[in-house]
């Protein structure tokens, strides 16, 4: 399914969970769930890096796509723990998370920092899954928009692609990670639109109206058909409910809806 001639998204993000057969079994779980499902939308999967060629190989030979969760922007060298653009193609990853709110929190990474790894993903050939949003004492002051927008601008700044394709953002408050709390439908549509316009000032209107912009935090089979028929929700980047094959494939269908 298109939206705006947008292709829909949906993605999953495992964070720190399933060891290697864990993953391989949800991997199998997802394959069988999704075998014949051809509803136009686009699926991923991003795995913890020891479990990417595991679930690479499960994936093969479906249209399931891989992502990694993290990357470091130096081709290679002495940075103990991290992995470069070029191994995370290797282990058949074509989508990047950078920018989510745990690596910004806890991790105390930077805009700066987004902005170099973007730049790496996109020189790479990889697609960066550029995260915002804001926590809960921005969103009650009412400055929330003014906040990701800022993210957006800062993160971005400089990056230079020339299809659309090349970058996705997800617009994740905070305050909705998690906890069960999640954006209506319209909170996801103002974001999002403003990501949009955003984007727009970075890239022009033609490439900014073919990126798509994902909503994250809470989203699950019950509230995704709503949040994707907003006009600039194109998708949902999915936690928890990325963990059971039976819901993030009924996700995928009802995404279509």
């Amino acid at each position: 399914m298109t939206q705006n001639n947008r292709t829909l998204l949906i993605a999953g993000n495992w964070k720190m969970n399933n060891d290697v057969q864990a993953a391989a079994t949800l991997a199998d779980e997802l394959v069988a769930a999704l075998d014949g499902v051809d509803n136009g939308v686009e699926v991923l999967v991003c795995p913890p890096t020891i479990d990417l060629t595991t679930v690479a190989a499960k994936l093969d030979g479906s249209a399931i796509k891989l992502g990694a969760q993290n990357v470091y922007w130096e081709a290679a060298g002495a940075y103990t723990g991290e992995s470069s653009c070029d191994m995370l193609k290797s282990a058949g990853c074509t989508y990047c998370i950078i920018g989510h709110s745990e690596r910004r929190d806890y991790f105390h990474e930077t805009d700066e920092d987004q902005n170099k790894k973007a730049k790496a993903l996109v020189a790479a050939g990889l697609v960066p899954v550029f995260c915002c949003g804001e926590p809960l004492e921005v969103r009650e002051a009412g400055t929330y928009v003014e906040h990701v927008v800022a993210q957006v601008k800062a993160g971005l700044e400089g990056l230079e692609i020339a299809d659309p394709a090349q970058l996705v953002v997800a617009y994740e408050p905070i305050w909705a990670i998690g906890t069960g709390m999640t954006a209506t439908a319209d909170d996801a549509q103002e974001v999002c639109a403003a990501v949009r316009e955003a984007l727009a000032d970075l890239f022009g209107a033609e490439l900014a109206s073919g990126i798509r912009v994902l909503y994250g935090g809470s989203a699950k089979p019950g509230n995704i058909a709503e949040l994707t028929a907003k006009p600039d929700v194109d998708g949902a980047l999915v936690g928890g409910a990325s963990l059971k094959a039976a819901d993030f494939s009924q996700m995928v269908v009802k995404s279509a809806e």
